[in-house]
């Protein structure tokens, strides 16, 4: 039975100062996710696809996955009738699409603020920001070890980002907080600075624990364990190895009802073969073994399959991104993904470029129209990405966000109402004329075409006396405008109070780890 009385209600919980912080609060404008209205691009035949899937059964069902230090998992399979040897864990031709098929083709993850919750899976198209760096850049403090102040900073940008649907997880790994305790730290930011949805943590079983135990004291013990509120990243390690720590993370998510990303993280020539077939066949081997397994932690449990894909440069070994190669995986596992009926996740604004500069530029917008294209429903990465993920920026944050809206417009299709076929705009102006002037420009100029709000559009002259800032100067400014005028969302201060008791508990529980 699924609790349909809203997350928002809940954390007011029907006091006095939750009303009145609600109604003092200022909405921020967020665009709903993207609903596609254009074909998905598809670069694989039925008969490539058909040759694919035969492959991925074979190296399931002959070579194997590896689950690391988890005899539960090996027993789960062994029931399910999967021939195990140590960890090696072979499974039959079928099974692991048979048991992939009781997951969910879409799901919602409900956000605290009814009005921005997403939809996950069919044709839409949900984007969180970069996931993961150690490191931060800003045009002030150059190339840093991000901290708490940076996280924070971070999620304020991506709930003031109009065209960003989601507000993330890990959105840079804040190194001045414990290892064992900052989980709790960027949880609460993200619970309590934003009204977005946002992720929980992976990086060992109880931290996935202290996710959801946080998510009930926010939306509600009952709604927690009948409603999706968290979606998480949980990676394979490739080639074909389940670690403990993804795994035991992925076990909680699943028994709670949340959703997990299910991901092989691809570096081709490294962790899987140079051609784009090989890693075709490695990457649905490893999502299909990934996926059959949350479905024998709960039938039922929401996930997405998932592919993040590079290839490696061959002289320095650092990883390229924007490339045809990766185009061409992301397109096919899209393909692949439909055909087992699954939210698919991939793309987002990568770059190896070490500035937000016109090589950033390029790699990132090959790699987010290659997303939008592919069918991806959901976005890790999709703006603040640099030098190959160790870096998140913010100025490159502003600018990929405001790119996003470009997607959004895209992903329209085109109009062919009465009034976008204008034909009494081209009757009226004629052989020779302009449409400056005619009815439907003045009475469509305003919506007409997307514009950016962050590049700048004016003569020559007036650029040049404002200084001839560049695109990242622009960003900068940007940045430092968008955190003077936030303001945090209204949250039911009891609700508020409960998450730092939990969060404070919690730290006195054990000391200090950095390791």
């Amino acid at each position: 039975m699924t609790d349909t009385a809203s997350p928002s209600r809940r954390a007011r919980g029907g006091g006095g100062a939750a009303r009145r912080a609600e109604r003092t609060a200022i909405s921020v404008e967020t665009a709903r996710y993207i609903e596609r209205n254009i074909p998905n691009y598809e670069v694989l035949t039925e008969d490539a696809l058909d040759l694919i899937e035969r492959n991925a059964e074979t190296v399931l069902a002959e070579i194997g996955v590896n689950f690391v230090d988890n005899p539960d998992a090996l027993e789960r399979w062994r029931a399910a009738g999967a021939q195990i040897e140590g960890e090696r864990v072979r499974i039959p031709r079928g099974l692991a699409r048979k048991l992939c098929s009781t997951a969910p083709s879409q799901y919602t993850q409900h956000a605290r603020n009814p009005e921005r919750s997403v939809v996950v899976g069919g044709r839409n198209l949900v984007l969180a920001p970069v996931y993961g760096p150690p490191f931060v850049r800003d045009v002030e403090g150059g190339r840093r070890y991000a901290t708490m102040a940076d996280f924070e900073k971070f999620v304020k940008l991506a709930y003031m980002s109009k065209w960003l649907h989601h507000s993330g997880g890990t959105v840079c790994e804040p190194t001045d907080i414990p290892v064992n305790k900052r989980h709790l730290d960027m949880l609460l930011a993200h619970m309590t600075l934003s009204d977005k949805p946002f992720m929980g943590s992976v990086t060992e079983p109880s931290r996935a624990q202290d996710s959801v135990d946080m998510c009930k004291i926010l939306f509600g013990d009952e709604f927690v364990e009948n409603n999706t509120v968290m979606t998480s990243l949980i990676n394979i390690n490739s080639p074909l190895t389940f670690d403990s720590v993804m795994m035991g993370a992925l076990e909680v998510f699943a028994r709670h009802n949340q959703a997990s990303i299910i991901s092989p993280f691809i570096v081709g020539g490294a962790m899987a073969p140079t051609s784009v077939a090989g890693t075709l066949t490695q990457v649905l081997a490893e999502g299909l073994a990934g996926i059959a397994y949350s479905q024998l932690v709960r039938p039922g449990a929401p996930v997405v399959m998932g592919a993040f894909v590079t290839s490696i440069d061959m002289n320095s070994g650092a990883p390229t991104f924007g490339t045809p190669e990766a185009s061409q995986i992301t397109y096919g596992v899209g393909q692949l993904a439909r055909r087992l009926n699954l939210p698919y996740r991939s793309a987002g604004g990568f770059c190896g470029s070490k500035l937000p500069d016109a090589q950033a530029a390029y790699e990132s917008a090959n790699s987010l129209n290659m997303g939008l294209l592919s069918g991806v429903n959901f976005m890790l990465h999709a703006c603040g990405w640099l030098e190959g993920g160790l870096v998140a920026s913010f100025e490159k944050f502003v600018m990929d966000a405001d790119q996003l809206g470009a997607l959004h417009q895209f992903a329209k299709g085109v109009d062919l109402s009465e009034n976008a076929q204008a034909m009494g705009a081209i009757a009226e102006v004629g052989p020779g004329g302009h449409y400056l002037g005619c009815a439907h420009t003045q009475e469509n100029f305003k919506s007409a075409f997307w514009r950016s709000e962050l590049f700048d559009y004016k003569p020559f002259e007036t650029w040049d006396e404002e200084g001839a800032r560049d695109t990242q100067a622009l960003a900068s400014l940007r940045v430092k405008r968008m955190i003077d005028t936030y303001q945090q969302p209204a949250l039911d201060p009891e609700i508020e109070a409960r998450l730092r008791a939990f969060v404070a508990a919690k730290k006195a529980e054990n000391p200090d780890s950095f390791m």
